[in-house]
């Protein structure tokens, strides 16, 4: 990379910051959003800009998981310190239903529609089904609740929880696309994915969140004053240490995370605290998404849609206005929600970072060729700008209309 080419990255990289920082405040009336603008930015960048250097998912495939993963944990870590709920079976039964019933037929619809109607393998169906599926943790947040110690509703408690679970869960399924890619429907490979990376990666997630939850809360509470121990630090050390161990002992290093965050914030419930390092998580979080962003406009321009065709665009942009919200409607039959607040549960499932970081992973892991590999990313990149658009410029009002609490339990 050349210094004048190095010289303009960093002037773009410094507006999408500028773009994410203040937008929100400036259009918080407005349809327009700052995840919007910021691919936006990275398209007209792009477009303008004919030595800008290429943004292209699929060989740069390492580099497009890293920076998702960060995003994400941080992310979940964000998400898990503001759910002020308890954790129980009858408090949280719109997320365990959202995650039993929409998630898994989500899944299903995606990867049945990539065999029937694409004619894609099987292994890339199950995979195009399992990075699309989960709520994005990062991209939500106008459906999220506040920060913590803010009362929540149900709709926006379902939202949040599922979206800060889902994305841990989803990678059972990615995994097992890794393993269809590589042997098919053998017997052995899918005992061995059932084992591995159902019961023992959830189950030692969950443990590593659990007990990490717990050590920190007990470091920080023992030996610091909360009123002035450096709240960023802590975010990060919390997030960051869980995700190591996580993935050092074979487990889901996502699930581990969120876990840890909400172990800690009830470790502990004073609201000013973990407001605090919720904020900081969530300003960090906002810094790796607006770069992410800017190169999913860049993407788009550089050719990232074009292996679509009429039947896939007909698959991805059918997923996102009918197979999740009537997944969800499903899911959220026989909780007490009126019509309009499950219409928002249902339809409200964002898909943005998350799917990226799945995609490229499960790509750079599995043995998918290229040509596979490029449709993915098509489906998968016109899905998320049609979730950006489509949810980001109704979100805001539909919350309003909904408006108030639905009575959830805390």
């Amino acid at each position: 990379m050349s210094v004048a080419t190095y010289d303009v990255v960093v002037l773009v990289v410094g507006v999408a910051f500028l773009v994410a920082g203040v937008l929100p405040h400036v259009l918080r009336r407005s349809p327009l959003t700052a995840p919007m603008a910021l691919v936006g930015l990275g398209a007209l960048v792009a477009w303008l800009w004919p030595g800008a250097p290429r943004v292209d998912p699929v060989a740069q495939g390492v580099i497009v998981e890293r920076l998702a993963e960060a995003a994400v944990i941080i992310s979940l870590m964000s998400v898990g310190l503001k759910l002020d709920r308890r954790l129980g079976w009858r408090r949280w039964r719109s997320t365990w239903r959202l995650l039993a019933i929409t998630m898994p037929l989500s899944i299903a619809g995606l990867a049945l529609g990539g065999a029937w109607l694409l004619g894609i393998p099987l292994a890339a169906a199950v995979l195009l089904g399992a990075v699309l599926a989960p709520t994005d943790p990062v991209l939500a947040s106008d459906v999220q609740v506040g920060p913590a110690g803010t009362a929540d509703d149900e709709v926006r408690f379902a939202l949040s929880s599922e979206a800060g679970l889902n994305d841990g869960l989803a990678f059972p399924f990615v995994n097992l696309a890794i393993v269809l890619a590589a042997t098919g429907l053998a017997l052995d490979g899918l005992g061995a994915w059932f084992a591995v990376d159902v019961l023992w990666k959830i189950g030692a997630g969950t443990a590593v969140g659990v007990g990490l939850g717990r050590v920190v809360a007990w470091v920080v509470l023992r030996f610091t004053d909360p009123d002035h121990v450096l709240d960023g630090f802590v975010a990060l050390a919390l997030t960051f240490v869980t995700y190591g161990i996580a993935e050092l002992v074979n487990s889901y290093g996502f699930i581990a995370v969120f876990v840890a965050a909400l172990v800690f914030r009830n470790a502990e419930r004073d609201a000013a605290y973990h407001r605090s390092l919720h904020e900081f998580a969530e300003q960090t979080e906002t810094l790796l998404m607006a770069v992410m962003l800017v190169g999913v406009g860049a993407a788009v321009v550089h050719g990232v849609l074009a292996p679509l065709t009429g039947t896939a665009v007909v698959l991805g942009v059918g997923f996102v206005v009918a197979i999740r919200p009537l997944a969800g409607l499903l899911a959220t039959s026989g909780l007490g929600l009126d019509r309009a607040r499950r219409g928002i549960v249902s339809v409200f499932g964002i898909r943005g970072i998350g799917t990226f970081y799945y995609l490229a992973h499960a790509l750079n892991e599995g043995a998918f060729d290229e040509a596979t590999a490029r449709t993915l990313w098509a489906i998968a990149g016109l899905v998320v700008v049609v979730s950006v658009v489509m949810h980001g410029a109704t979100a805001t009002a539909a919350m309003r209309r909904a408006g108030g609490s639905n009575g959830g339990e805390s």
